[in-house]
């Protein structure tokens, strides 16, 4: 299950990430989750 959503939100939010130090890019995965969860919500 974790693999199927981490595909869905690299292929509409991008493979790479911006940020340069590791908290940026917590933060960045982080808000691209969240993101991805309102997306879902708003499916249903």
């Amino acid at each position: 299950m974790t693999k199927t959503i981490n595909f869905a939100v690299k292929r509409s939010h991008g493979v790479a990430e911006r940020a340069r130090t590791w908290y940026q890019e917590f933060r960045e995965i982080d808000l691209m989750c969240v993101v991805y969860n309102i997306k879902q919500a708003v499916k249903q």
